[in-house]
Order: structure tokens, then sequence, then C-alpha cells
């Protein structure tokens, strides 16, 4: 581990502004690839939300075939019953007697009309969802399609990248090493902040090189001095004054 006690404000600088530099290169390497790893992600999530989907979609088939199946059990019973009433129908002794088992005997005869009127719907319902669950299999099938070939198209630029972009991380690893870690959570945070992913950014022409914005005269006489770490009050990026990135380079 190196030892970072000592350090001037000066080398913590240079220190900063060539893992800059070696990060930056890391990006470009990362730019080559554009959007395929987002491609490749959201083809990942979109087959996994199908998937879920068509889970869900066979969950209600089954809901839809054992109600049905509940309905076709209720039929039944409803035959028996009215069979059942048919038979004291004949050992009535009054009307009213007769009467009374003659209207157990049509509400079971609405409630056979019910079920079968559901287990038709339940049926219908049974078929779309069937259907839905087809479309949904082409729409995989083609999601799958597509991702292998983005991820092919992905690994073909990561294996012409491979060895360079492993070399630049191990630089990048080794000089974070050298750095105490307030400064690189810092700086990992600026980047994460900016659209460019600089972090570190020397005076470009008296302004701030990340974001332009122009920097007072005795600020850039501070940042000049190199005796102590310095940021632009607009963007919060690391200032260095631009001879010191053209000693590293």
């Amino acid at each position: 581990m190196a030892d970072i006690t000592n350090q001037s404000e000066e080398q913590k600088l240079k220190l900063l502004f060539q893992l800059q530099t070696i990060d930056s290169k890391i990006d470009e390497i990362n730019t080559l690839r554009g959007e395929l790893p987002l491609q490749v992600k959201d083809l990942e999530d979109e087959i996994v939300g199908l998937n879920t989907r068509n889970d869900r979609i066979k969950e209600d088939i089954d809901n839809l075939t054992q109600a049905a199946n509940d309905r076709k059990n209720q039929i039944v019973d409803a035959e028996e019953k009215i069979k059942k009433f048919e038979k004291q129908q004949m050992t009535v002794k009054n009307n009213r007697e007769f009467d009374s088992l003659n209207k157990e005997i049509e509400f079971q005869k609405l409630e056979i009309e019910l079920s079968e009127k559901r287990i038709k719907e339940y049926k219908l319902k049974n078929k779309e969802e069937k259907d839905r669950i087809k479309e949904i299999k082409e729409i995989i099938k083609d999601k799958k399609a597509d991702l292998k070939e983005k991820k092919k198209e992905l690994d073909d630029i990561k294996g012409k990248t491979k060895i360079e972009e492993e070399k630049l991380q191990k630089k990048s690893d080794t000089i974070k090493s050298k750095i105490e870690e307030r400064l690189t959570n810092a700086y990992t945070r600026i980047r994460n902040n900016v659209n460019n992913r600089l972090a570190v950014s020397p005076i470009d022409r008296g302004a701030c090189g990340g974001c332009h914005n122009k920097i007072p005269p005795q600020r850039q006489l501070d940042i000049a001095t190199r005796k102590k770490i310095i940021v632009c009050e607009h963007c919060g990026r690391i200032i260095i004054d631009p001879m010191m990135a053209d000693e590293i380079k």
C-alpha cells in the first residue's frame, strides 16, 4: 500500500488528473459499445416481465377451469335435487306442498341455466387467455432472437477491447490505491454527477474546462499555486492549471 500520508496537494492533484485521464480512456471504450449494454438489459427485463405475465395468465386459466368445474358440480347437484323434488311431488297430500316443491324445482332449473351461462363465459375467457399466451410466446421468441443478436454484437466489441480495458482498469486501480479514500470518493461522486464524467478538468481560456464558466483571475492564481484542491463554484469539478495537464501528458 502506497504511503499517502505525506503527499503534497500538488501530488494529490496530479494523481487525480492521472486517474481522470485513465478513466476517460475507459469511458471511450464504453462509448464504443454505445447503447448496447442498456439495450441488452432492457430486453432481458422485458423477457422476464413477459414470462411473469404468462405465469399470471396461466393462473387465471387454472382459476377459470376450476370455476367451470365448480359450476358443473352445481349442475349435477341441481339435477339431483330436481329428481328428488319431482319424486316428492308424487306423494304430496295437498296443492300447497305441490306448489312449494314446484318452486324449488324452478329455482334449481334457474341455477342450472345460470351455471351453463357461466360455463360458456369461462370457456370463452379461457380461449381468449390461451390466445394471449400464444401471442406473448411469439413476442418472447422475437425478443430472445433480438437479445441473442445484441449480446453477440456486444460480446464482439468487448472481445476487441477487453485486453486494453483490463490494462487501463489495472492502472486506474493502482492510481486509486495511491490516493486517500475521501478524495477518491469525492472524485467518483463528481464523475457520477456530471454528463461527460470529467471530475478533474484543466482551466481552458480562463474558464472551467468542464462547464465553461469563467473563473475569477484571483482564483486562477490560487489554482496555479497548486497548494490546495479547488473546485469549480458552478459545477463542482476539481480544477487544475493547464500547465499541470501538459506536464502529466
